[in-house]
């Protein structure tokens, strides 16, 4: 029989498709019996394929219906039904049908098996594991894909093991398994072990390292492969980006599209996007949009993943016409992951009507748009607003409640923020870390020591574990609070540090004037291996700055450039001045601002004028630095009080009256000292001069020692 023409095959085809669709079962049989004696092959081998065909493109009811109307069947068939129930997720149909079969072999039975592990019925597929009268080693991989997908690693870790004859894919299923859950030590260790490794097994190691945040070593392993294809490199660029490091994503682009004519893929494509966002260079970025353009990639965006990457990008850059018209031209794949990556872009540029027209007119709303305008309106002041979306939330998490108490405090309303607290847990919420983080941080702030040791009695009794953030924040607070002893007490008890805890450690030494034990943390930072950062220095020079420790000083500011590539900023400047004039050198700390490599601000002047003292040796360097200052900011009122204090006492009464006469003409006035006191839970805050207390007379007659305070005068 020669080879039937397409055309000759494909108009009965077509038809039975139609009569199968409709269930003219029928005319439907007589169109296959019609078409076996046109196909030069077995006819049951023509009706399996056929049937194998309709299930692979998603027509499961059409498969079933021809295999309801096949005079004849085999267990290839049953196994092809079986699989397009499967296949199509319509589990309970599979189980009916597995059950009815009148003879099974081990592609029935791991088809079967590997149902019930995709719709997670793990426990249902473990059992039937158990029974399979006959195993190959692809139903031992499935049931170790389905314990990790449903993620029983030790399972399939015992699965693993339990594997008569393994081959790549149980080797490459498990090593992805450890990965995909960062349990990388595992991982490596099945890795080594491994003998005939693949482009796979390396790709998702490699993947591994970089979800667990050990780029380096994902880097390292990635040079190390034999051989790369996309995945690799896209797994690795990928890595890259996800971890911050966008500069190096956007150069292995580079390398690997010019150096090895890789051609990237979607995957390629989105991580790019986001590395130009972290960037935050928008050339760059519309740069590699126009490149998607002209290779018309952004054609191959099935899913809409791309569009939403470039629609962050944009928002990121505040270039929201861009990000605008993106979103409008795919409405088709619009979803409330791109309304809100619209909303959070017109907040990031302060257009909050626009983010509040789009939050009112997206079709869903979740708990990111809610959650989102609520910390817009609290980032621009508006508390009332906030408040009263977040009364009419109607589904409310531990997120949303830790944003309102962080929009209290980042507006100063420590009280309020407090009482959220109290209501957050009152309506069965867990607070977050990060809501006890900001509360400590608040208290810490605000000198608030019994609030602050509150919240960390409740941490106690209520975390099991105290994260590293916590810890860190609790040192601060302790510290700022005064309790420098308990403050260094925790971090001594702590089992691993950041650059953080360290720093804060050195600030909080500083600033109760302990230079010694400052320098003593900081040397043992160095021995551990951390390299200390611009904040770290700035607490160091504050030490040095308290106790007068003027070579030290000198060392460790030179040691920032020269040793630690740090290039000192404004506030190392202004430390150096203080810790210059409190030795005595103020023509040396004069000498030091002009040798700045940039030209020195208002607050730099302000320094200088404000070590200056009343000398009369020093009154030419203060007039020079008031007369710099007041070019650049004339109503500086200190400054004035400063230059007034030195005229007075250098005998210089002419010049100081002129002084004040001209602060009254501008209206300069110095805004009173101010300190306070925390008892018994109220806040009493005393300013320089001021009377207004209601106990001012019995404070004063204790002050002074007099008795009678009544008769004092107010």
């Amino acid at each position: 029989m020669s080879v039937l023409s397409q055309g000759q095959i494909f108009r009965p085809l077509s038809l039975l498709f139609r009569c199968l669709s409709e269930r003219r079962l029928q005319e439907a049989r007589h169109l296959l019996e019609e078409i076996s004696e046109r196909i030069p092959h077995s006819r049951i081998v023509g009706w399996t394929s056929l049937l194998s065909k309709y299930s692979k493109h998603g027509f499961v009811d059409e498969a079933q219906a021809l295999f309801e109307i096949m005079p004849e069947k085999n267990l290839v068939t049953y196994n092809a039904m079986l699989s397009a129930y499967v296949q199509g997720g319509r589990l309970s149909d599979a189980c009916r049908f597995f059950e009815e079969m009148p003879e099974r072999n081990v592609v029935s039975w791991t088809s079967m098996l590997c149902g019930l592990a995709n719709a997670g019925k793990i426990d249902d597929a473990r059992r039937l594991f158990n029974v399979m009268p006959e195993r190959n080693v692809v139903s031992w991989n499935s049931m170790v894909v389905g314990l990790i997908r449903n993620g029983d690693l030790e399972e399939a870790r015992r699965v693993f093991d339990a594997i008569p004859v393994r081959n790549q894919v149980s080797w490459n299923a498990m090593i992805a398994g450890y990965a995909e859950n960062c349990r990388m030590e595992e991982a490596r260790v099945l890795f080594d072990e491994m003998e005939d490794r693949n482009v796979v097994t390396w790709t998702s190691l490699i993947a591994g390292y970089c979800r667990s945040g050990n780029v380096e070593e994902g880097y390292f392993l990635f040079w190390r492969m034999p051989m790369r294809n996309v995945i690799s490199w896209t797994a690795m660029i990928g890595g890259f980006a996800w971890n911050g490091f966008y500069e190096e994503a956007l150069s292995l682009f580079l390398e690997m599209k010019g150096n090895f004519k890789i051609k990237p893929n979607g995957e390629t494509l989105i991580s790019l996007v986001y590395a130009c966002a972290g960037i935050g260079f928008p050339r760059i970025g519309k740069q590699l949009h126009a490149h998607l353009i002209i290779n018309s990639w952004d054609y191959d965006d099935y899913d809409g993943r791309l569009f939403r990457s470039l629609i962050h990008m944009y928002s990121m850059f505040g270039i929201m016409d861009f990000a605008d018209y993106i979103y409008s031209q795919n409405l088709k794949n619009c979803t409330v992951q791109s309304c809100n990556l619209m909303i959070n872009g017109y907040i990031r540029i302060g257009q909050l009507e626009k983010a509040q027209k789009w939050f009112d007119t997206v079709p869903i709303r979740d708990k990111i748009s809610w959650t989102s305008i609520i910390n817009g309106y609290f980032n621009v002041g508006q508390v009332s607003k906030a408040c009263h979306l977040f009364k009419n939330m109607p589904d409310r998490d531990a997120i949303a409640w830790t944003t309102m108490i962080s929009g209290h405090v980042q507006n100063e309303l420590f009280a309020e923020a407090t009482y959220l607290f109290s209501e957050m847990r009152a309506q069965g919420f867990l607070p977050l870390n990060s809501t006890y983080s900001i509360l400590i941080g608040a208290a810490g702030a605000m000198a608030h020591l019994d609030h602050g040791r509150q919240f960390h009695c409740l941490l106690m009794k209520t975390q099991p574990e105290i994260d590293l953030i916590l810890e860190n924040s609790l040192i601060s607070m302790y510290a700022k609070c005064g309790e420098i002893d308990y403050a260094y007490s925790i971090f001594s008890n702590m089992i691993s540090w950041d650059l953080v805890s360290w720093n804060s450690m050195i600030m909080g030494f500083s600033h109760h004037g302990l230079a010694n034990e400052a320098l003593k943390v900081f040397e043992a930072m160095l021995e551990t291996g951390f390299r200390p950062n611009s904040v770290t220095f700035l607490g160091i020079l504050s030490a040095c700055n308290h106790a007068g420790l003027l070579n030290r000083g000198w060392e460790l500011y030179r040691a920032m450039s020269n040793v630690y590539q740090i290039q000192p900023g404004l506030e190392h400047f202004i430390c150096m001045i203080n810790l210059l004039g409190r030795a005595g050198n103020v023509r040396e700390a004069k000498e030091f601002i002009l040798s700045l490599p940039s030209e020195p601000d208002h607050a730099v002047w302000g320094a200088l004028l404000g070590v200056c003292g009343f000398g009369e040796t020093n009154a030419e360097i203060a007039r020079h630095a008031a007369k710099q200052l007041f070019e650049q900011d004339p109503l500086n009122a200190p400054a004035h009080v400063v230059l007034c204090n030195v005229y007075a006492a250098t005998g210089q009464h002419v010049e100081e009256g002129m002084l004040r006469k001209e602060m009254g003409l501008k209206g300069i006035k110095k805004v009173p000292g101010c300190s306070w006191i925390l008892l018994k839970g109220r806040v009493h805050v005393f300013l320089s001069g001021d009377r207004l207390h209601p106990q001012i007379v019995e404070m004063l007659a204790l002050l002074y020692g007099t008795v009678g305070g009544s008769n004092q005068r107010n």
